[in-house]
């Protein structure tokens, strides 16, 4: 347990070292909720709420909503489909419109093992429908991000990713997301996130900390009896 401690006060050190007075250099964070909640044995409700801050828990950038239905085809392969409502901040401790944006997404995962790495690619593909000083805008992107988790002991893992995204535009390269982390299972149903990650844009870069909850239900496993009086289950 002392070697976890100190694990994750080197991962807060190195945060505090990349943090600078800049926009693009300051540390900022994420706060994010992530849900997965099994229907029927082929049939997932995907859900997921983030609140994200230039900074560790100041100057607000974006709150993004995102809702989804996916299904399985099998232990390997599945599909998602579903919406996003987000607003953003695009300035920094300056004066400027709000950007609003509903999207709809689409997902193809594909999961794998090599050895004790559990590995996940995923390509999505996103129609994006934005508003901001009254102009409307529709853009459309693909992403695909690899995905590995490694398990160090019976409650905890690590995991590492990279993400590219490409945008259907003259100038097609959007941002490449890579980052690495540790989670904290609870129990079988909740675990806790706490990461870094690098942001590079075309002409601009970001240092983000990640801070979560992920959430799994199984509505499948619940069986309910009614006796006249009360309800088992």
């Amino acid at each position: 347990m002392k070697n976890k401690i100190q694990i994750i006060c080197l991962i807060l050190y190195c945060f505090q070292v990349n943090a600078q007075s800049s926009a693009e250099s300051k540390l900022g964070t994420w706060y994010m909720y992530n849900g997965s909640h099994k229907l029927t044995k082929n049939i997932k409700l995907t859900t997921s709420t983030h609140f994200r801050y230039y900074e560790l828990a100041t100057e607000y950038q974006q709150e993004i909503y995102r809702i989804g239905l996916n299904y399985a085809f099998n232990d390997k392969i599945n599909v998602t489909g579903g919406s996003v409502y987000s607003i953003t901040d695009k300035s920094y401790k300056k004066d400027a419109a709000d950007l609003y944006e509903y999207r709809f997404y689409q997902d193809l995962n594909i999961k794998d093992n090599w050895n004790k790495i559990r590995v996940k690619h995923r390509v999505r593909l996103a129609q994006r429908f934005k508003r901001r000083n009254a102009t409307n805008e529709i853009a459309h992107r693909i992403r695909y991000g690899l995905f590995l988790n490694y398990p160090i002991s019976k409650n905890w893992e690590t995991y590492t990713f990279s993400e590219l995204f490409i945008k259907f535009a003259t100038k097609a390269y959007s941002q490449n997301r890579t980052g690495a982390g540790i989670l904290k299972k609870i129990d079988d149903n909740l675990k806790l996130k706490l990461g870094y990650f690098y942001t590079k844009f075309s002409n601009s870069d970001l240092h983000r900390l990640q801070v979560g909850i992920i959430l799994k239900t199984d509505f499948t496993k619940k069986q309910f009896k009614y006796d006249n009086t009360h309800f088992y289950k």
